[in-house]
């Protein structure tokens, strides 16, 4: 063996990262490595997004999203305080653009109260026009302590203080197999072996691959949605000061097109949901054969498909064409024109599918004898990486026996 370590972390995104760290607050005497397939750290979902720390508003009262987003954004925030890293409580306005969305967004008001979100309130079209001089609505939600922040700055400052703490951070390790006893697993890798007596998978896009190499493949599969966006030329960025997003559709299982000036001062619109043909599929071209089968052979596929064809041929026609995906912009700043946005960057989202074709909305984590998987974890994952961690860092506690 190469290394030998109490405990080895599959994933070097935020959420693999934070649970290293929350462990080694915990434990610091334990030998710990983070196993990270890629050459840097943070290189999927962790850096590809617009960098939003939410709020707690969309989640079900009592579900892990309600009360770990709650956890995770005051932990965040405090992480990024005492280590000098910049965020911004910008704010963000949730928009109903006709009448019947006005009661959807009222019941995002009474579930954001339900999960503890402050300052939440409705506004009409003055207050509106107050915060965002060139968005159109009728009503509003106004949440004035959602911000924006670097995940992948935040999720480097992680590495650091794993690393502070004695933990190791492996990257260019990509994980093929796992085997062993119960008592001592052995992680085949790109770089070398490691024995590790428990292991931790936040795999992300992989997550349900490194969890059927340890003989669990449960009843979900991942299946990658790619989300593109436009940038805002630096002359057009005037026209969103914040974040604007739609009320939620409940015909679409995601938010749908929505703007955001990041931590950067750039503005982001978008993005769509598409299936990607790869699981790190940037492109429209990027295809692998193997994902693609994985997904289009997946019984839960079939059964999306049948549910959302329709939401999902539209979501395609606005990705292909410019003019379409600008249109659906307008309805919220009608001053936006096409020469405003330049094509680019993109995102895939790793999202747990069910045999009968139901996305997983909640976070999801399952355990075995010294073994601990992420499931799912899309957003707020980020927002709540610290609160997942020191989940996991408890649970991982009591199953493998550190408590």
């Amino acid at each position: 063996m190469n290394d030998r370590f109490d405990v080895a972390i599959v994933g070097g995104g935020i959420v693999g990262l934070a649970t290293a760290y929350r462990i080694l607050e915990r434990r610091p005497s334990l030998a710990l490595a983070v196993v990270e397939k890629e050459h840097g750290l943070a290189e999927h979902q962790s850096g590809r997004n617009t960098g939003v720390i939410h709020a707690g508003i969309y989640y079900k009262p009592g579900s892990l999203k309600a009360s770990l987003c709650r956890e995770g954004k005051a932990a965040l925030e405090r992480f990024a305080e005492e280590r000098g890293i910049p965020f911004d409580r910008c704010g963000k306005l949730i928009v109903a653009l006709v009448e019947s969305e006005i009661p959807r967004l009222r019941s995002l008001l009474e579930r954001g109260r339900a999960n503890g979100v402050e300052g939440l309130e409705e506004i009409g079209p003055e207050r509106i026009r107050e915060i965002e001089p060139h968005c159109e609505g009728l009503r509003a939600l106004h949440s004035p302590l959602t911000g924006t922040i670097d995940f992948r700055r935040v999720a480097l400052a992680l590495a650091g203080e794993v690393t502070a703490r004695g933990g190791v951070v492996l990257t260019g390790r990509r994980v093929t197999a796992i085997s062993g006893s119960p008592e001592s697993l052995v992680l085949k890798t790109d770089g070398g072996d490691l024995l590790a007596r428990d292991v931790i998978s936040c795999a992300g896009l992989h997550s349900d691959r490194v969890a059927a190499m340890t003989g669990d493949p449960g009843n979900t599969r991942i299946v990658p949605f790619r989300g593109d966006y436009y940038t805002f030329k630096p002359e057009a960025r005037r026209l969103v000061r914040a974040l604007i997003n739609p009320v939620p559709d409940p015909a679409f299982p995601f938010l749908g097109v929505h703007f955001s000036r990041r931590h950067d001062g750039a503005v982001l619109a978008g993005p769509n949901a598409v299936l990607a043909f790869a699981r790190e599929g940037y492109t429209l071209g990027t295809i692998s054969p193997r994902d693609l089968a994985g997904t289009l052979l997946w019984p839960g596929f079939a059964r999306l498909i049948g549910r959302y064809a329709r939401t999902g041929m539209r979501e395609l026609w606005r990705d292909a064409f410019k003019p379409a995906f600008v249109r659906s912009l307008q309805r919220y700043i009608p001053e936006l024109t096409g020469g405003d946005l330049v094509f680019g960057p993109s995102g895939v989202r790793a999202q747990a599918l069910a045999r009968d074709g139901s996305l997983l909305d909640d976070f999801l984590f399952t355990e075995a004898p010294h073994i601990l998987h992420v499931r799912n974890a899309p957003s707020p994952a980020a927002t709540a990486s610290l609160a997942i961690g020191r989940h996991l860092a408890e649970k991982a506690g009591n199953i493998f026996g550190w408590a």
